[in-house]
């Protein structure tokens, strides 16, 4: 018997569990990302005109990339409800360019050291680098009017795209050039250093072309002397840029940035303007000017409609290639962002979506750490447990997900279906539970349909599964489940 013979008797078009990862799984993407939550789902996601910070523990395969996919849905459907107090969404759960330039920039010898030297402000760089970089998409490629920000707000935008800019579409530089033009933050004859250089030089000229007699060899040497000094002051602008360039470029050191092209971005604004800014510079080091340029940033979201503050997504933290899935170098990696003041930061929500092991290391900090993170009031959730009538539910719903006829009472074909009434409710549901998380689920069912379908023909077919086919095939999953466990097994 086909597994399509099966499902299709049942009203089922393809198979609801055929997919493990959220992020491929396109039953969940198109189907059920509006429809199946957590049950801790409310606690998580929180207010969206209200941003708040969630730490999530979970196993692998236990949902915290569908949780991730269904907050990032769920705000844009506020956003557009909400059009003038939008949430600017941050999603930060690629970790590896970050780690390769910062190791590129201590010229760090292995691993370890890299983690180890991994700080606040380096994370924070990246947020913002995320941050920056999708607001910089948004407005050259949109229509929106820049004139809503003040002169003040424009100059803010622009040094934050000159600092953290990183897209890999085009020359940064055009950006950046396009950016300010539909701004109109400056123009070019409005820079003073270009004024004297220019205007000394036509003045010689002038000189020249009004008295013939300075046109003699003995006088022209004598007029570079005024033409070099008009051109002096421009000179020190370039050197003092090209000189802040590779301090900030040794500073942000998690993105790879040209010295040579931040040095002529940051020649359009005028030093007194560059003064006082919280640069973020290898010689100041700190976190401090980031959080002044984070406040920069959410004035300017603010601004274009962005009222409802800023969510930054932490996920995958097990995946970067410097990390390898090892619990220590997560640890390593993820614990300088649980810093309360960041955490905490008004206008911010971050929702940590972390590996069930690092909770161990969480249980072990000792006092210091704890008045640093505050984990008492971040919600958090240890762990995002699946109980058995849970399991069965999000079963049941994406099997009414693939139905072909979809029933307008909301009522569709439930998982006590397919499965014969020899195997109790009861039994049903704490075998199910037993697999603690969605991913162990959907292998499990993929697994048992099969099995069932291996066992009976197209010309006798049985329509469900019979307690002998469900015990012996859940034994063999709970065999592979535990030395998964163990670590002897893929899961």
């Amino acid at each position: 018997m086909k597994t399509e013979q099966f499902l299709q008797h049942h009203g089922i078009k393809g198979n609801p569990f055929s997919e493990e990862d959220a992020q491929t799984d396109t039953v969940f993407k198109r189907r059920c990302l509006a429809t199946i939550h957590h049950p801790a789902w409310s606690k998580v996601f929180g207010q969206p005109e209200n941003p708040s910070t969630a730490l999530v523990f979970g196993e692998k395969g236990s949902g915290k990339t569908a949780l991730r996919l269904q907050m990032t849905s769920e705000l844009e459907d506020y956003n557009e409800a909400n059009p003038s107090d939008r949430v600017f969404v941050v999603s930060y759960d690629d970790f590896n360019p970050y780690l390769d330039n910062f190791r590129s920039a201590i010229k760090a010898s292995d691993t370890n050291q890299v983690l180890k030297r991994f700080q606040l402000q380096d994370h924070m760089d990246a947020i913002l680098s995320l941050g920056v970089t999708q607001l910089v998409d948004m407005l050259t490629s949109e229509k929106v009017d820049l004139s809503v920000l003040s002169l003040d707000q424009r100059r803010d935008l622009l040094l934050l795209a000159a600092l953290y800019d990183s897209s890999t579409g085009e020359p940064i530089e055009r950006r950046w050039s396009r950016l300010r033009r539909r701004s109109g933050f400056r123009s070019l004859w409005s820079r003073r250093d270009l004024q004297i250089g220019f205007g000394t030089t036509l003045a010689v000229v002038a000189l020249v072309f009004l008295f013939p007699s300075l046109r003699s060899w003995s006088l022209l040497p004598w007029l570079l002397v005024p033409l070099i000094a008009g051109w002096v002051y421009w000179l020190w602008r370039i050197a003092r840029a090209e000189w802040y360039s590779r301090d900030i470029r040794k500073g942000i050191r998690v993105l790879n940035r040209d010295p040579s092209a931040l040095r002529w971005e940051l020649l359009w604004f005028r030093p007194t303007e560059l003064g006082g800014q919280p640069m973020p510079t290898a010689s100041r080091g700190r976190a401090e000017e980031r959080y002044e340029l984070l406040r920069k940033f959410q004035g300017v979201l603010k601004t274009l409609g962005y009222g409802g503050g800023i969510v930054v997504l932490v996920d995958r933290v097990d995946e970067p290639e410097q990390v390898e899935g090892d619990p220590r170098k997560m640890r390593a990696l993820i614990w300088p962002l649980l810093d309360h003041k960041f955490l905490r930061h008004p206008g911010i929500g971050a929702k940590l979506l972390l590996p069930i092991e690092l909770a161990y290391y969480l249980e072990k900090e000792d006092k210091e750490f704890y008045d640093r993170a505050r984990p008492d009031k971040l919600n958090m959730i240890k762990p995002l447990r699946w109980s058995g009538p849970s399991l069965y539910d999000l079963a049941s719903d994406r099997l009414k997900a693939c139905q072909i006829n979809p029933s307008e009472d909301g009522d569709g074909v439930r998982l006590r279906e397919f499965i014969d009434p020899e195997v109790g409710d009861d039994y049903l549901k704490e075998s199910l539970g037993n697999l603690r998380t969605p991913r162990h689920l959907f292998k499990f069912l993929h697994r048992l349909i099969e099995e069932h379908c291996h066992r009976h023909t197209e010309d006798q077919p049985r329509w469900t599964v019979d307690y002998d086919t469900f015990r012996t095939t859940y034994a063999s999953y709970m065999r592979d489940l535990d030395a998964f466990d163990r670590g002897y097994g893929h899961g």
